[in-house]
């Protein structure tokens, strides 16, 4: 009996010690997360500070940025712009208008139509639009066979494809069919339709989240003073130039299928045809619906374990304009730039979310704080979710006895942390002159200026009446709420009848 207590002391005592080091490790990865390497440190944008902010807010109430500032000069065409009632293709559309193109001249193919009030409004409320399925080819060829005006028939055509659908935690394979329907076969339809309409100019929103690595957070115990891999990364277009990676060597579904859609459309270019590809930065703002800026400000609280993490952003209106130089780089005789990707981003160093988050608590008329979550726990958490999310995947006999994760927590999912890492991106190539190779790109907007500008936006259409308090936060379609919608909806291709029209209160 002895030897038995003798022996069960040893073995608490091993299990006390193994929980002990678990911890301690545990601790450690919590504490790298929250960190931020010095070389990150030193690229930040430090002018964040409540005065400063509250100066730059009043000079933008005063005189509003002007996101059709250094617009390329007016080309005598026809666009096509799928996904235009969104973000990037709303401000295609806007800043079309702005440099003189007619509304006739204008289509918008999307699944939905425009909910932005500045397209409510004035010429763009009259640009020509067609309920789309871009996962059925029968849908786009419908929507490109649309007669235009007569006045504007025979100009040649330029096909802004714009349209996408984002779900950035998603990466098992086993979830990769939806993604890849919108994201490729969407992509390969709109390209064949456009080529077979006569269009000489196909210019696609990619990603730069392509580049991105997954994070590799569990550093081994010996390596001190060792930062997680890819802890923090250089989003530029290198990648592009080498063979192309498996599926696991990208943090989601969403940037796999970018990618595997960024190197048709390039491969596709030719005379006659130049193709090529914008990669905004990793994330896009400028509308209450975007989830960088719009998400965080439509709520009381921000959960996030994120404050501290560095990153270059893009103004909806930035990546805009970059895909009108775009278009202009890629009419030039000789064009290096055809067939090939363009990273953009706002014109100024990355900053850190806290820099948001401060804005926001500085600026908004609603009160806003933020819940401060341990990274490493999280984490683990992310794991266990994932886990059981693919399970009905692996075991679809018990499909119906298995609950599915609901609300927020559906998104927190491994790859969520591959993008919530420092990444800084780099217009270096974008930026140099159209006779260097580049698209001569140059911002109409930083980051401090196009969120303040938002911001005063948001309390502009929340303010109570006579100005006097607020009114409670109005909801929004973000882009990944809209792609949780259309996934359940499944393919659209039985609600839109062969005319292009919804048949259905969707």
């Amino acid at each position: 009996m002895e030897n038995y207590y003798t022996l069960l002391d040893w073995l608490t005592t091993c299990a006390y010690l193994v929980v002990g080091l678990v911890l301690a490790y545990l601790f450690r990865i919590n504490y790298l997360l929250k960190g931020t390497p010095e070389e990150v440190r030193k690229l930040t944008d430090s002018s964040w500070q409540p005065a400063h902010l509250k100066e730059v807010y009043e000079k933008v109430r005063a005189h509003r940025v002007d996101y059709t500032a250094n617009l390329p000069p007016k080309q005598n065409r026809r666009y096509v712009v799928t996904g235009g009632s969104g973000l990037v293709g709303g401000f295609i559309i806007l800043q079309l208008l702005a440099r003189g193109t007619p509304p006739q001249s204008i289509r918008i193919i999307d699944i939905r139509k425009p909910e932005r009030s500045d397209m409510q409004t004035g010429p763009a409320a009259k640009v020509g639009f067609v309920q789309t399925d871009i996962t059925s080819k029968p849908s786009v060829e419908v929507a490109f066979a649309r007669e235009w005006d007569r006045s504007v028939a025979k100009l040649p055509l330029t096909v802004f494809h714009t349209a996408a659908v984002i779900i950035p935690s998603d990466r098992s394979k086993y979830i990769y069919d939806f993604p890849e329907r919108v994201n490729v076969t969407g992509t390969k339809n709109v390209m064949e339709a456009a080529e077979a309409a006569g269009a000489d100019v196909f210019s696609v929103t990619s990603s730069a989240s392509i580049a991105i690595r997954p994070i590799e957070p569990f550093v081994s115990p010996w390596r001190f003073g060792a930062w997680p891999r890819y802890f923090w990364q250089i989003l530029d277009c290198r990648d592009f130039w080498k063979p192309f990676r498996p599926h696991e060597e990208f943090f989601g579904n969403y940037p796999a299928s970018k990618a595997v859609a960024e190197r048709e459309v390039c491969a596709a270019n030719k005379k006659g045809f130049r193709t090529g590809c914008i990669r905004p930065a990793n994330g896009i703002y400028g509308s209450p619906a975007d989830n960088i800026l719009g998400d965080p400000l439509a709520r009381a609280v921000m959960p996030t374990w994120a404050t501290h993490i560095v990153q270059s952003f893009v103004h909806g209106a930035n990546v805009a304009v970059a895909h009108l130089h775009h278009e202009a780089a890629l009419l030039q005789k000789d064009c290096p730039q055809a067939g090939r990707p363009f990273v953009v981003t706002d014109p100024n160093p990355p900053i850190a979310y806290d820099h948001m988050y401060t804005a926001i608590r500085t600026l908004s008329i609603h009160p806003f704080m933020v819940l401060s979550l341990p990274p490493a726990v999280m984490l683990l958490v992310a794991y266990a979710i994932e886990w059981w999310s693919v399970l009905p995947y692996r075991f679809p006999k018990f499909k119906a006895l298995i609950p599915a994760v609901r609300g927020d927590a559906r998104y927190l999912k491994p790859g969520l942390f591959s993008i919530c890492t420092h990444l800084v991106a780099t217009n270096d190539e974008s930026a140099r002159p159209v006779s260097e190779g580049g698209l001569g790109y140059k911002g109409v907007t930083t980051t401090m200026e196009g969120m303040v500008q938002q911001i005063l936006e948001w309390n502009t259409e929340h303010a109570g009446a006579n100005g006097q308090g607020y009114i409670a936060r109005k909801a929004y379609t973000t882009s990944v709420s809209l792609a949780d919608h259309i996934q359940k909806l499944g393919t659209l291709s039985n609600t839109i009848t062969t005319s292009g029209r919804y048949t259905s209160e969707e």
